[in-house]
């Protein structure tokens, strides 16, 4: 099977998936604010997930700044979100925290055999080595849930909104995607998406820094992408990027659930760059093709 193929049948498969997700029991405020939420790509965007859901009760931090600086898991639990369970930063940073504990799909790994204890993952996949999503929707509300008690939408439209959003949006090779509190984090998981799968020029900006930075670097035709419910300042920011000639999306669903928010940006980050790879008639990841790239990456991963 193609990586694009693979990556298809991976995000179809969170329909059923959503139906069978189990929930950790949410860590008491007390403990939030002793917690560190840590990891790598796709799990660190899961990790800052938990921070936004805790209202920064908990914090979320990239694991070189954890190995770097010891003091800041001293009396702290950290939990290390990795899917493979072999990033040697984790790894390291698991070794020297008072209390470890891994969330993975591997029980078998160095990561899980240095923490104390493990959150299993165990959404199933296609098997094929090949860009992250149901891994990342599991990653994500699991350490959701550590945080804060929600409970699963059982609206089954919120694919087919996410789907139908992302077949009439028009890209260009150059991407902005913005979001807030709760949403950047999965602009940021966008961005990594198109990276992986197409090897675009994306970027993942806070919607109000986005208008102080990123927003000068912009040339005509460039994409934005707004990760975030419609109010009078994101409606402004839109007719605003419109009249200098950027082409701006605002996919948004009818639900003021956050939980329901999150999913609909979750898939509609995978369902955007994966139709743009079907359209150009790709078979595989662009990531997965970049062979050198990807051993540069392999030898600082792990």
């Amino acid at each position: 099977m193609h990586t694009i193929d693979a990556f298809e049948k991976d995000v179809e498969l969170q329909k059923k998936f959503l139906k069978i997700f189990k929930k950790q029991k949410p860590l008491s405020e007390e403990d939030q604010r002793n917690t560190v939420f840590t990891g790598s790509g796709d799990s660190l965007a899961s990790a800052m997930l938990a921070e936004s859901f805790s209202n920064f009760r908990v914090k979320s931090m990239d694991p070189l700044d954890l190995l770097k600086n010891k003091s800041i898991t001293k009396n702290k639990a950290v939990y290390f979100v990795s899917i493979s369970g072999n990033t040697i930063s984790n790894i390291r940073v698991a070794k020297q925290a008072k209390l470890a504990i891994a969330i993975t799909s591997k029980p078998q790994s160095r990561l899980a055999n240095s923490c104390s204890s493990s959150i299993l993952l165990q959404s199933s996949n296609s098997d094929v080595f090949t860009a992250g999503s149901i891994s990342f929707l599991e990653t994500a509300l699991t350490c959701i849930s550590l945080v804060t008690s929600f409970a699963i939408p059982k609206n089954i439209n919120i694919f087919k909104k996410a789907k139908s959003d992302a077949k009439h949006s028009r890209i260009g090779k150059r991407i902005f995607i913005l979001g807030n509190m709760h949403t950047y984090p999965v602009a940021m998981y966008c961005a990594a998406k198109f990276y992986e799968l197409l090897g675009y020029d994306a970027h993942f900006e806070k919607i109000e820094q986005f208008s102080h930075m990123e927003l000068f670097s912009t040339k005509k035709d460039d994409t934005v992408i707004i990760f975030e419910e419609k109010n009078y300042h994101n409606s402004q920011l839109v007719q605003n990027l419109k009249n200098v000639g950027l082409n701006v999306i605002h996919p948004t669903l009818n639900s003021k659930n956050k939980i329901s928010q999150i999913i609909y940006y979750t898939f509609y980050s995978q369902l955007l760059p994966l139709f743009e790879a079907k359209k150009q008639k790709k078979k595989d990841c662009h990531f997965v093709l970049a062979k050198k790239l990807r051993t540069v990456s392999d030898n600082m991963i792990y």
